[in-house]
C-alpha cells in the first residue's frame, strides 16, 4: 500500500543509509510527501525533492552547527496513504515538518494530523483556499497558490473580455469542488453565468462525453478545473474537437510550466493562466533553474517546486532562530511573525490564518513563433499585488482568525 522513498542530506554528520534517519535527536528532519510517480509528479515529485536540497544546500546548515536530514514519500494521490507516511514519520522517524502535499484531499487530511500531533505541515503543492479558511490549523501554512487567488486572477480576466458564460469540467475531489466554487462566485460577482458542470474522476484518460457536454452548452468559456495529467489529457482532446475552433474558450484554471512543455505552445498559445512564480521571470530564478535542471535535464520547475525552496528556506531560518524544532505551534507561530525573504519569492509574510502572501502574476501563453528557447512559454499581461492577490482574511471563515 505505501511506497516511500528515501533521501538523506546531512550537513554536520555523515550517514550512509535510511535506517540512520531513525533517530533524529538533535536534527532537523524534513519529510517531503508528494506524487512521485503519478499524475501530478511532474508538478512536485523528484523536483520537489531537488528543491528542498538546493534550500538545505543555500542554508549551509554545517556552518550554523545545525544537522539537517531530507526523507520524501509517494502518498498516490490517496488520502489513507498519506495519512499512514505522516503517522510514521511523525512517530517513528521523527520527522520534524512534513513539506508538499500536492493533492488537496491528502494535504486537508495530513493537516489534521500535523495538528493532533503538533508538528509542522508546509503546503506547497496544494491547491483548496479551504487550507486557510474553516479548515485552517496553527500547524499549517499554505505556500504558493489556492483556488481563490487562481479564480479571482483568471476567471476576472475571461469574463472581463467577454467569457460571461460558463460551464466546468471539474476534478471530483477537494481540489476540483474548491476551485469550481470560488471560480463560480468570481464569474458570477463579475456579470456572468454558469450554464452547467461536469465532475470527473482523476487520472481520466477519455474526456470525450465530457467535453461534448461542454460543447452542447454553448458556454463561451470551459472551465477546466482539473490539474496535470488530466488538465493535459482534456486540452489535447479539446484540440482533437476542434471546441476552440468553433468560438468557445477553454479556460485552464489551474496549469503548471510542466504541462505547457508535455502540450507544447501550437496547443496551448494564447491561453491566460495564472502562477505565483515562473522560472524565465528574472536573473535569480533562471540561475536557481540552471542548478535544479542539472538534476532534471529536459524539465522546467514549476511554481510549486520553487515554493518548496522558498519554504524550506524560511523553515530553517526560523528553526535556527528558535533553536529548536520540536514544537510545530510555535515553529509556525515564528514563521508568522518573520518576513519572508529568498531568491526565488522575493520578500513576503505569512497571515495568521497560514496563508503565505506575495505577488501573483497573469501570464499569457505564447505563440510558436514568439518562444526563442524551450522553456521561453510566458508573456506578463499584469502583476497582481500581494495584497490582492489572496481572499481577504475576514472572509475565509478561519477559527483562528480573530471577530
Amino acid at each position: 500500500m505505501r511506497t516511500i522513498h528515501c533521501v538523506i542530506l546531512i550537513a554536520a554528520v555523515v550517514a550512509s543509509s535510511c535506517a540512520n534517519a531513525q533517530n533524529s535527536d538533535g536534527t532537523v528532519k524534513i519529510g517531503v510527501l508528494t506524487d512521485m510517480s503519478g499524475i501530478f509528479s511532474d508538478i512536485g515529485g523528484p523536483g520537489s525533492v531537488i528543491a528542498a536540497k538546493l534550500a538545505v544546500e543555500d542554508f549551509r546548515p554545517a556552518a550554523k552547527g545545525m544537522k539537517v536530514e531530507i526523507v520524501s514519500g509517494d502518498m498516490q494521490n490517496k488520502p489513507d496513504i498519506g495519512v499512514s507516511i505522516a503517522n510514521t514519520w511523525f512517530d517513528v522517524d521523527k520527522v520534524d515538518v512534513i513539506i508538499d502535499g500536492m493533492n488537496s484531499g491528502v494535504s486537508l487530511a495530513v493537516s489534521e494530523v500535523a495538528r493532533q500531533k503538533n508538528k509542522l505541515f508546509l503546503v506547497t503543492g496544494a491547491a483548496t483556499s479551504d487550507l486557510t479558511g474553516p479548515k485552517c490549523s496553527p500547524n499549517t501554512i499554505h505556500w504558493v497558490y489556492d483556488t481563490w487567488a487562481l479564480a479571482n486572477s483568471t476567471g476576472k480576466a475571461m469574463v472581463k473580455t467577454g467569457g460571461d458564460t460558463w460551464f466546468f469540467i471539474t476534478a471530483d475531489y477537494a481540489f476540483g469542488y474548491a476551485l469550481e466554487r470560488d471560480a463560480t462566485a468570481v464569474v458570477e460577482a463579475s456579470g456572468g453565468k454558469v450554464l452547467g458542470r461536469v465532475r470527473v474522476p482523476t487520472n481520466t484518460n477519455d474526456f470525450s462525453s465530457y467535453l461534448l457536454q461542454a460543447q452542447a452548452s454553448k458556454a463561451k468559456v470551459i472551465g477546466l478545473a482539473i490539474a496535470g495529467g488530466d488538465a493535459i489529457n482534456a486540452i489535447k482532446q479539446a484540440g482533437e474537437f476542434g471546441i476552440v475552433k468553433g468560438g468557445q474558450n477553454v479556460a485552464g484554471l489551474l496549469l503548471w510550466a510542466s504541462d505547457v512543455a508535455a502540450l507544447g505552445l501550437p496547443t496551448t498559445q494564447g491561453v491566460v493562466l495564472t502562477e505565483a512564480w515562473y522560472w524565465d521571470m528574472n536573473d535569480s530564478s533562471r540561475a536557481w533553474t540552471k542548478r535544479w535542471q542539472a538534476e532534471r535535464p529536459g524539465k522546467v520547475p514549476t511554481s510549486a517546486q520553487a515554493g518548496v525552496y522558498s519554504a524550506v528556506t524560511h523553515y530553517l531560518k526560523t528553526a535556527e532562530a528558535l533553536k529548536s524544532d520540536t514544537d510545530g505551534r510555535a515553529v509556525a507561530a515564528k514563521m508568522k511573525e518573520t518576513p519572508t525573504d529568498d531568491v526565488l519569492y522575493g520578500k513576503g509574510m505569512i497571515r495568521v490564518d497560514g496563508r503565505k502572501i506575495h505577488d501573483m502574476h497573469l501570464f499569457e501563453i505564447k505563440k510558436p513563433g514568439e518562444s526563442k528557447y524551450f522553456g521561453d512559454f510566458y508573456k506578463l499581461r499584469a502583476t497582481i499585488p500581494a495584497a490582492e492577490a489572496f481572499r481577504p482574511l475576514k472572509d475565509g471563515g478561519c477559527p483562528l482568525v480573530g471577530g
